[in-house]
């Protein structure tokens, strides 16, 4: 099982080479748009047919090398293609600040000592901030892979994909289930083995959440230069904030759970087309919740932990008794959020009733398993 973290790291760039750099960037940027001018127009998204058609007008205009040419046109198919995945109108992707996506060992190299990377005026090299760095350095275990470099404040940075094999575990190895359902009041409710529940609380962070909304309605209101860059800042401010939140929650629900541990957690793929169910003033909240960057850390800390993480129909999860199995949408109470089922009179908090079943899940999916193995 492969996974992919994202190192992190300032480059310190000379005066001299500066602007060598930025040029660089620029013009891939440039690039960028202009791809994104094509596919904009046809709606063409394969990757062969776009390169066909801008690729020579790249190299001459742009006077970018043949691998950042190819880079160009993969990023602005990949802005596309993760539009039309969230749900989103198909709208021109532009490219405004000074960026460039790199390969490794062709448009950039990285050691323990420089950062090298390819200019339209030839290689330069720079020192880098190291802390932290060293163990990617272990090429048994870690390796690079494409990196893109970001100007921002001044300074420069790059952001590089590392690729390593996790470890997963074999059924036979689990001794704990956890189901995690997650949601907007709580972020994650849990139930594990032991009947243990626990809540991380989401109201603080739909309070923050509801502030920058109305501080960048009042800001789009106002339409003026200095309020367009006080969006931009407050934008990448408020996903920072909420990337450190993520962090921390997959970090606490692995930490607190033993090696073998099975999480349980539903498979919300497609939830941002369910915006036509959901009332106008409460979609902004639900269909722009970071389910998936949530996800996407559990599984890989889950991973270095020993641990696993598997996904689930999340039909009828809050629906369904747990103690008696009866299924019905009045049992739950989404005002109250209260659970009450009308068969055996079970009744609790609606969130850790959906754990509850995500851990039966989890169990069923060992014991399907486990059944399977067994007949082999």
């Amino acid at each position: 099982m492969e996974l992919t973290k994202t190192a992190k790291l300032q480059i310190y760039i000379s005066e001299s080479d500066k602007t060598l750099l930025l040029d660089s960037m620029r013009a891939y940027s440039d690039a960028c748009n202009y791809i994104s001018r094509y596919v904009y127009t046809t709606e063409d998204l394969s990757q062969i047919s776009v390169q066909k058609h801008t690729y020579h007008t790249v190299r001459s205009e742009y006077h970018l090398p043949s691998q950042m040419a190819c880079n160009a046109v993969r990023t602005v198919i990949g802005s596309y293609k993760t539009n039309k995945a969230n749900g989103h109108d198909w709208v021109m992707c532009k490219y405004n600040t000074p960026q460039m996506t790199l390969s490794w060992n062709r448009d950039y190299s990285l050691n323990r000592e420089k950062f090298s990377v390819g200019t339209l005026n030839g290689r330069i090299k720079a020192d880098y901030a190291k802390s932290g760095m060293e163990q990617y350095f272990d090429k048994s275990v870690f390796r690079f892979g494409t990196a893109k470099v970001v100007y921002k404040h001044g300074k420069f940075f790059l952001h590089i994909s590392v690729n390593y094999d996790g470890n997963e575990i074999k059924e036979a190895d689990i001794c704990n289930v956890v189901g995690h359902d997650r949601g907007i009041r709580f972020i994650t409710s849990s139930y594990d083995s032991n009947g243990k529940t626990t809540f991380f609380n989401g109201n603080e962070i739909k309070q923050r959440r509801a502030h920058y909304k109305n501080l960048r309605k009042q800001l789009q209101q106002a339409g003026t230069p200095s309020s367009r860059r006080r969006l931009k800042a407050i934008g990448q401010r408020e996903n920072r904030w909420m990337q450190d939140v993520n962090h921390c929650i997959s970090k606490a629900l692995v930490t607190s759970s033993p090696k073998g541990t099975l999480h349980v957690i539903e498979d919300l793929s497609g939830i941002r087309s369910a915006t036509e169910r959901v009332r106008i003033k409460d979609r902004y909240i639900s269909v722009s919740w970071s389910y998936y960057d949530l996800e996407q850390k559990l599984i890989y800390k889950a991973n270095e932990h020993g641990q696993k993480v598997i996904k689930v129909n999340p039909r009828y999860t809050s629906q369904t008794c747990p103690k008696c199995g009866h299924i019905d949408r009045n049992n739950r109470n989404k005002q109250k959020h209260i659970f009450c089922c009308k068969n055996c009179g079970y009744t609790s908090n609606d969130d850790r009733i959906a754990a509850m079943n995500l851990y039966r899940m989890g169990i069923e999916y060992l014991i399907e398993t486990q059944t399977s193995i067994s007949s082999l």
